[in-house]
């Protein structure tokens, strides 16, 4: 077990890397001069040349590179080029409430979806089976800026049940719990479909296994059958796309936090992108990404815990 969970933290370092590079890259590429944007519209040429050699941006660009992993190194992330304010300070200004978002959304979407898929495995057939896969489908195919219009729209505007804008507190208070009930719903809720598909394809394949035959001929119940011998097994399939989902669910956590005015990290860097913000964007970047490594590192040591197999290993 404990070899498995080195390999993976070994693995994860490169691809952190590769991240980070491919992140620093699409940044040259764009066509904006970081120097002309601190510097001003109306900035002399000799002023913005002065800003472009205090960036490091007249070095080549492998010595920019350099440079940037020795900064990241020492945990300097740089300084916004539009507020002046550290990068770091910004970024932890703005990963609780994404966190807070995060949590809030999966807490319910997961629970739910895995027990929808597990009572369409196990009633396969019936109306109540191809009712759930509908709404499956559906929750796949609806984007998630519809969701939060819709629901901006109905619950937050016309029907004024919740607020629909900014955060209104922390996420154990009321007030807090009342701001992230819009923007969990609809992050959460694309969640579901998938989970929802995926449990169902997996429980249905071990229903049919000679262990789950053997539990029943010894006279568990169908529940005890159901949840600690199908449902068990069918778990790691399942935990591989909660992972696969969680980090696409970051991408889409960009575009909930901008619906809903929502002060988090995905918020920030569309600002920082449209503003041409460049340190913020690659810390954005940075965040994100890492965010989306951690949690397939959690997948994978789960996998342990699920898995004899992997744990002997």
């Amino acid at each position: 077990m404990l070899r498995h969970a080195a390999e993976r933290i070994a693995l994860a370092l490169p691809v952190l890397l590769g991240v980070v590079l491919v992140g620093f890259l699409l940044m040259q590429v764009v066509p904006t001069d970081p120097a002309i944007v601190r510097a001003g519209p109306n900035a002399t040429i000799d002023i913005v040349e002065a800003i472009r050699r205090d960036l490091g941006l007249d070095q080549p660009l492998h010595v920019q590179f350099g440079l940037y992993m020795w900064r990241l190194v020492q945990g300097d992330l740089g300084v916004s080029i539009i507020n002046n304010v550290p990068v770091s300070q910004e970024l932890g200004a703005t990963i609780g409430p994404t966190l807070e978002l995060m949590f809030a959304a999966l807490i319910w979407s997961i629970p739910l979806g895995i027990g929808m898929g597990t009572l369409s495995a196990y009633l396969r057939g019936s109306w109540l089976d191809r009712l759930i896969m509908a709404i499956s489908v559906g929750g796949v195919s609806v984007p998630v800026f519809f969701v939060g219009l819709l629901l901006i729209w109905f619950v937050g505007f016309q029907w004024q049940w919740l607020p629909f804008t900014g955060r209104q507190g922390p996420l154990w208070t009321l007030q807090g719990l009342r701001g992230v009930a819009l923007p969990a719903i609809t992050l959460g809720g694309v969640f579901i479909g998938p989970v929802a598909r995926m449990t169902r394809t997996a429980v249905l394949e071990v229903l049919s296994a000679d262990h789950v035959r053997t539990a029943r001929a010894k006279g568990l119940t169908e529940t005890a059958v159901v949840l600690h011998h199908a449902l068990r097994n069918a778990l790691i399939p399942v935990v591989t796309l909660i992972g696969l989902q969680i980090g696409f669910l970051l991408g889409g956590a960009v575009v909930t936090e901008t619906v809903f005015s929502w002060p988090g990290v995905g918020r920030l860097a569309v600002g920082a992108i449209t503003s041409s913000d460049f340190p913020m964007a690659q810390g954005t970047i940075i965040v994100l990404s890492g965010g989306f490594i951690i949690v397939n590192l959690i997948v994978d040591l789960l996998y342990g815990v699920l898995d004899p197999r992997v744990r002997g290993a």
